[in-house]
């Protein structure tokens, strides 16, 4: 994207020179497509609210993604062949960034409907919801590992931000890194990395001075390392493994 307007979390489609992302286009942040190898650039669906974080699903015949309303927000589920979108939450909270398990059964996302933000899992059809987070704190940005054993989240507990892992049944809970501000995290394709982002307090009364790195940790909690990149970086996305 060429900068003339802020964009945020790209995903990469699993076969396809494609990715998904959130653009504030005309001020008016929606999901698009973007075409690596064209440059083509489209919307994705005619919402009537903001639509954000999208994600593919497992084959790349879809995207899940969340809508915005009055009430909160709802998970929909769009066929990128019909671009038909189904909605499979209607709790009337605030439902967001959902994410596919690897073999597409299930999808893992964030939500206030229990009156805290928690992690909750669910069928593709939007059946058997069930609550998995129950840590101190606020739970987002889950995001189910390539193997299928763990999902990692960001954790909100006080004024400290934390990265973790934990299984899909919510059992198993491990925090990989804390600090003042962490957010974002990605698998490598082996599921043995995560990368996510840091950024650093401003270094004056107006936030002015921060700073916004990427950073890699293997999931074992260890071999933490800054990735170097040109300027100040933030919403990592692992692609697939290049064919």
């Amino acid at each position: 994207t060429d900068g003339s307007w802020l964009v945020l979390t790209p995903r990469f489609h699993p076969t396809r020179d494609e990715i998904a992302f959130m653009s504030y286009a005309n001020n008016r942040p929606r999901v698009y497509l973007f075409d690596l190898g064209t440059g083509r650039q489209q919307l994705l669906g005619d919402f009537r609210g903001i639509t954000l974080s999208p994600r593919f699903s497992p084959d790349g015949s879809s995207v899940v993604m969340a809508e915005t309303n009055d009430a909160g927000s709802s998970i929909y589920i769009m066929d990128l062949a019909s671009r038909r979108a189904r909605r499979i939450t209607d709790s009337g909270a605030i439902d967001v960034s959902p994410c596919y398990s690897p073999d597409g059964t299930q999808i893992v996302f964030n939500s206030d409907r229990g009156g805290d933000q928690q992690l909750y899992v669910m069928g593709v059809d939007g059946s058997g919801v069930k609550r998995i987070s129950f840590g101190q704190g606020r739970y987002a940005t889950p995001v189910w590992s390539p193997r299928g054993d763990l999902i990692a989240f960001t954790r909100i507990s006080g004024s400290t931000f934390a990265i973790g892992v934990m299984h899909p049944d919510g059992t198993g809970e491990r925090i990989l890194s804390e600090s003042w501000y962490v957010e974002g995290p990605t698998f490598a394709p082996n599921g043995r990395v995560l990368m996510f982002w840091r950024e650093t307090p401003g270094s004056d009364s107006r936030g002015r001075g921060f700073t916004s790195r990427l950073v890699s940790i293997d999931i074992t909690g260890f071999n933490e390392r800054e990735v170097t990149t040109p300027t100040d970086a933030s919403d990592p996305a692992w692609s697939p493994l290049l064919s």
